[in-house]
């Protein structure tokens, strides 16, 4: 049930690194279990509601209407004392705990809130990326492309009021950009005929998602419901804007698809349209993207300098400069100590934005009901056992006044305690059965001590120590921690008010698509969740992408299927978000389809790459810690936290700075970088070559083709970097490419007469080499790879370049002169293959090699015909490859080798001889090479090789 649910819990696919030796467990402090109760609502002012997504699914009972202040640990800062850029905790095993929380808080935590309903705040950025456009009517170092279109209302300069102004391209101290510019008012009208508009557009250097602020001003007389529309290659989404509060910094939108260029349509419209006439609508600066640092800082006398680094990793008290915070929020030692200004300001930042609403009334701020805070951390700190964790202990301060809204501040033990049994537990439940719930601590900390709402902070785990990072840099366990945070929030707020609450659900699994002709259907599985009985899906989302573009919602259906009709040879890819009253779930795999309207037989492409996990571990020979090299992990879409490679493992090395930090001391070659990982859409990619070919394809993910496997004659299955794999502590083997019922549906297409195109990196070492199979499965497996594939094992890491190049074959489809590149450095657009494959024909009178890694001549694809199927096998990802005419010109090829008439290839069935497969007695026959038994895989293979290359020579044998 652990394995199920936890590859359930994200994309059908979680699990952490593997470690070489099992450390010893401890006893753990069992997490108390927190029954929540129905309770009298605290009686509070009436609240105004903030920023509204219109088209939002239905959350009564979620997070509508609830606005979060969130933050994530440090940031990057300018140390006065040491006249330099730094962060402010040291690069342990691969991280730095400045960077390390936003992998849990952006790409999980927060998302999932805003699922549920919620408006979520942070006072560092939430964008990862460099690219920042900012649209104004004041010009400056902005796009100027800003226009107004009048109808019975005219627009006019706000009299007196200032607004944002990119007057300066680098802040210096005291500087605020949102007193440098002016604003736009229009009087509000209730006739839509009779509106008046302002537009911004604007130009995209490069396309991508990116995040989408907007700001104006908020007047006494302001409208509650400003009507903003973002159009996007998602289509437009409107919003309704309380103008009344939060004016004078950059409001959060959300995230969206952009096209590089010049947009044709605006990308952001207000209208003056409203509920009540005669009242206001103010219009200032758009800003698109997250960007680069851009607050110069220096010591007194000395010359000012910026980060140069990516804004989202540096602390909150440059965030906030940039976003019009008045300094005396994020910078209350008058800038002359900024570590100091960025701890103490995010509390006061909390308590800004509050201000003058009803959960902070008669104080000055933005007036947004901020409901709770909570920051973020982990701890430093090692046990004396390796394989015993630090744990998790909250923070909170219940001492003093009350909270502004007249609460005590006992609420936020309360909220503390509900957070961290969640999370304790869950992790007990599905991780470390060790896992410590430490003391809480009730200390004047000022991330809680000085906020004005119910608030906590939660150190999670600790960064320096192995048997927690192990863990931690899962994005399986990240994902597992995010929910129970959210989770235990959701639970607290729903206390409060006295109300039930409903959890939103897990991502749905077993999806497919199956069809032909131009209809298909589509259908999937809900998930339930054993840990939450409420998270149960009701309905279901379906969205729909054509060729390129972006994701638009199709339809919504209560039943997990739906039928789709095409009427072209485009691509249309598909995902799915389950629903309830609680929310909306991450996104399913993303499965395409394509009808060329030619006779060619249709492709099956099943996506078998389901992992995301950790990096590879050590743990042997007085070295613990993590080998980036050897398997830098999978991340779960992307990397926002690696640093560089661990360099120091010995345990007993001791912490004396952050400049030395002892175990765990890490390289900084990679800080200001963000890597792709597993995005669950390689089905496209795979698909647009198929295309090219003038095949039509369809698609399943490897669970529902297993549970139900269709007809076809063509299947593609992706591996990726799929490997068997262990989590922490445990034994439980996840991820393995070739689980037996996968190999069983597979020998069954064969046998059929099917064809059969894998790729992935861990192939061959799956299916020969690996240390988790023993017995019959390794027999089986074995027999899988030699009978099905083709294969003799050879070797893993076959090159270090990741060039390829076409040979000559014995099948007349392959042919000289294709050369390409997979990639094998970490990037922003495919993840990295450490360990591409080298393996050889078994039989060479039925199987060829095709390609060959240029560097050392090794083989890197092979062609098999046995005369009762067809197979070719990569040793290394196909979506990998760099250039699309390469992958089109490959795929080409392959599919012509597959739909080549029948006795036009040479070869007959292969004589796999007993003695190539482990374990068992080889044959008397005294004509044949005996090989003895047990020999280790690659010795196996070696002694193969040998034997069919014995012709006298100079130098390695070369086998075309």
């Amino acid at each position: 049930m652990k394995q199920i649910l936890t590859i359930l819990m994200i994309f059908c696919a979680l699990a952490a690194g593997a470690a070489g030796k099992t450390p010893k467990r401890s006893k753990a402090k069992k997490a108390r279990t927190t029954k929540v109760v129905s309770a009298p609502a605290v009686p509070r002012p009436a609240r105004e509601a903030f920023v509204t997504r219109v088209d939002a699914p239905s959350v009564k009972k979620g997070l509508a209407g609830k606005n979060i202040a969130l933050w994530q640990s440090h940031g990057r800062y300018f140390d006065q004392n040491e006249e330099r850029w730094m962060w402010q905790r040291a690069r342990l095993m691969g991280t730095v705990e400045d960077l390390y929380p936003q992998a849990y808080v952006l790409p999980y935590l927060i998302p999932m809130l805003e699922n549920a309903g919620a408006y979520v705040m942070t006072p560092r950025e939430r964008d990862t990326s460099t690219q920042e456009i900012i649209v104004d009517m004041d010009g400056g170092f902005a796009q100027k492309d800003y226009n107004e279109k009048n109808g019975q209302q005219k627009w006019t300069a706000a009299a007196g009021i200032k607004g944002f102004g990119y007057k300066k391209e680098i802040l210096e101290t005291g500087d605020n950009p949102f007193r440098m510019g002016s604003v736009r008012e229009v009087t509000t009208v209730t006739d839509p005929a009779k509106a008046s508009t302002a537009s911004w557009y604007a130009d995209f250097p490069k396309g991508g998602n990116y995040a989408l602020y907007i700001s104006y001003a908020s007047l006494p007389n302001s409208a509650r419901d400003a009507r903003y529309t973002v159009n996007s290659l998602a289509g437009s989404e409107e919003f309704d804007v309380n103008q009344r509060i939060g004016g004078g910094t950059w409001v959060y939108l959300g995230t969206f698809p952009f096209a590089a260029g010049k947009s044709d349509t605006p990308v952001v419209e207000l209208s003056n349209v409203s509920t009540e006439s005669g009242k206001v609508v103010t219009a200032d600066a758009v800003k698109i993207g997250g960007g680069m640092g851009n607050v110069s800082r220096s010591a007194a006398g000395g010359e000012p300098v910026v980060s140069t680094y990516p804004r989202f990793t540096e602390g909150a008290r440059y965030w906030m400069q940039w976003a019009g915070v008045p300094s005396s929020v994020y910078s209350i030692t008058n800038g002359e100590n900024d570590y100091e200004d960025d701890y103490k300001s995010r509390a006061l930042w909390a308590n800004y934005l509050a201000g003058g609403s009803s959960q902070l009334p008669g104080e000055k701020g933005l007036g947004i009901p901020v409901d709770l805070s909570f920051a973020f951390h982990t701890d430093a700190g090692t046990t004396s056992d390796p394989g015993e964790t630090v744990g998790t202990m909250p923070i909170v301060y219940t001492k003093g006044a009350r909270l502004g809204s007249g609460e005590a501040r006992t609420t936020s033990r309360r909220y503390a305690d509900i957070v961290t049994d969640q999370i304790v537990s869950d992790i007990q439940t599905l991780y470390e059965p060790t896992w410590t719930r430490r003391k809480l601590r009730d200390k004047p900390y000022r991330e809680v001590m000085d906020t004005k709402v119910p608030a906590m902070l939660i150190e999670l785990m600790s960064h320096q120590n192995f048997a927690d990072m192990r863990y931690g840099l899962d994005p399986t366990f990240r994902f597992t921690v995010s929910r129970a945070i959210y989770k235990g929030i959701l639970k607290y707020l729903h206390e409060k008010d006295g109300v039930p609450y409903v959890v939103e659900p897990l991502p749905v699994s077993h999806f497919r698509i199956a069809g032909s002709g131009g209809e298909y259907l589509l259908t999937w599985q809900g998930v339930d969740d054993p840990l939450e009985p409420s998270a149960k899906p009701t309905y279901y989302i379906v969205y729909e992408r054509i060729d390129n573009g972006a994701f638009t919602e199709l339809a919504v259906t209560d039943d997990p299927q739906l039928t789709v009709r095409v009427k072209d040879d485009r691509i249309y890819s598909y995902k799915v978000v389950a629903a309830n009253d609680g929310g909306i779930s991450f996104p399913s795999e993303i499965l395409s389809l394509c009808d060329t309207g030619t006779d060619r037989p249709q492709v099956l492409i099943v996506n078998g790459f389901t992992r995301i996990s950790g990096p590879a571990e050590v743990y042997a020979s007085g070295r613990v810690g993590f080998d980036y090299e050897e398997d830098h992990g999978v991340p779960y879409i992307s990397d926002i936290h690696f640093t560089g490679l661990q360099t120091e493992f010995r345990p007993g090395v001791e912490w004396t700075s952050n400049d030395s930090p002892g175990h765990g001391a890490s390289r900084a070659t990679h800080e200001t970088e963000v890597f792709a990982g597993n995005t669950f859409d390689f089905v496209y990619v795979h698909g647009t070559a198929i295309r090219a070919a003038g095949h039509s394809f369809i698609s399943a993910g490897v669970d529902a083709f297993v549970d139900n496997m269709p007809e076809a004659r063509i299947i593609d299955l992706i591996l990726g970097k799929q490997k068997e794999i262990t989590v922490g502590t445990s034994q439980e083997r996840k991820f393995k490419p070739f689980t037996d019922e996968l190999k069983q549906r597979l020998s069954q297409f064969c046998d059929a007469g099917g064809s059969l195109f894998v790729s992935g990196s861990y192939i061959g070492s799956d299916l020969f080499d690996n240390r988790h199979s023993i017995g019959s499965q390794r027999v089986a497996d074995g027999q899988f790879g030699h009978s099905v594939l083709g294969l003799q094992w050879r070797q893993a890491k076959a090159t270090v370049t990741g060039k390829v190049r076409e040979v000559k074959s014995k099948y007349a489809e392959f042919h000289p002169g294709l050369s390409f590149t997979f990639r094998q450095q970490l990037n922003a657009d495919c993840y990295a293959v450490e360990s591409p494959e080298s393996f050889s024909p078994i039989d060479p009178s039925n199987g060829s090699a095709i390609l060959r890694y240029t560097e050392n001549d090794y083989i890197a694809g092979v062609a098999f015909d046995p005369g009762t199927h067809r197979a070719v096998t990569l040793g290394f990802p196909f979506e990998t490859i760099t250039g699309s005419y390469e992958r089109d010109a490959l795929m080409k090829q392959i599919l012509d080798f597959f739909t080549a008439p029948e006795g036009v290839h040479p070869g007959a069935r292969p004589k796999v001889q007993p003695e190539t497969i482990i374990g068992h007695e080889p044959p008397t026959t005294p004509t044949q090479t005996r090989t003895p038994r047990n020999l280790r895989p690659r010795e196996a293979a070696e002694l193969a090789e040998n034997t069919e290359a014995r012709k006298p020579r100079k130098g390695p044998a070369r086998q075309a």
